[in-house]
């Protein structure tokens, strides 16, 4: 850890911010509750999600249960090392039984990886995380965009030329035999979205 001993948590995060070659050893000591990822060097901090993320991630990772073997767990905001410079955290991630047992995880261990688009990442979600993911050999990545008119979901796929391949994207009611067979109600999610937007408070 490069930041001092004596300081504080919020002096250390406050040391680290605003670096650009930092490792994945001076973040080591980080609060386990603060939400952040090391990209490219720096320490990127994000904003607590909104519960309607929450719920999507939630019924993403319900789907994925339905059918999915002993040998792979299920999780949320986990840890993913790809390298010394960055380790991410997905909104929803598998996790093969050998890598359970650590954090982060390595993406060898890694099937898929999920990302619920907010407003905050849904510029890094479809550019520089899709080749971040790939260049580690995650074989499958999803996105769920929620900020759309209808809710959509991108599925890619690792190539043999170690590049994604979009498979499909759509807002209707989808299921997919990869990384098993899951089924999505994009529908549905949209409708409790847009029932959520009607009845809502103002943030005030």
């Amino acid at each position: 850890m490069t930041a001092a001993p004596h300081l504080s948590e919020l002096e250390m995060i406050d040391h680290l911010l605003g670096r650009d070659d930092l490792t994945v050893d001076d973040i080591a000591d980080l609060p386990e509750d603060l939400r952040y990822e090391l990209i490219d060097g720096r320490l990127v901090l994000s904003p607590l999600a909104l519960p309607f993320h929450q719920y999507l991630s939630f019924r993403v990772a319900s789907a994925v249960q339905e059918f999915c073997p002993e040998s792979v767990l299920i999780t949320v905001e986990q840890a993913v090392l790809l390298d010394r410079r960055n380790e991410l955290r997905p909104d929803m991630v598998l996790v093969r039984e050998e890598g359970a047992l650590r954090s982060p995880v390595k993406p060898r261990d890694v099937p898929l990886v999920v990302e619920v688009i907010s407003e905050s990442s849904k510029r890094f979600d479809r550019t520089g995380k899709l080749k971040k993911y790939a260049y580690v050999g995650i074989v499958n990545y999803w996105i769920v965009d929620p900020l759309a008119d209808r809710i959509t979901f991108t599925q890619f796929a690792l190539g043999a030329d170690g590049a994604y391949r979009q498979l499909l994207e759509t807002s209707d009611l989808v299921t997919v035999d990869e990384p098993w067979q899951v089924t999505l109600d994009l529908p549905a999610w949209t409708r409790r979205r847009d029932r959520i937007r009607a009845v809502a408070r103002p943030d005030v």
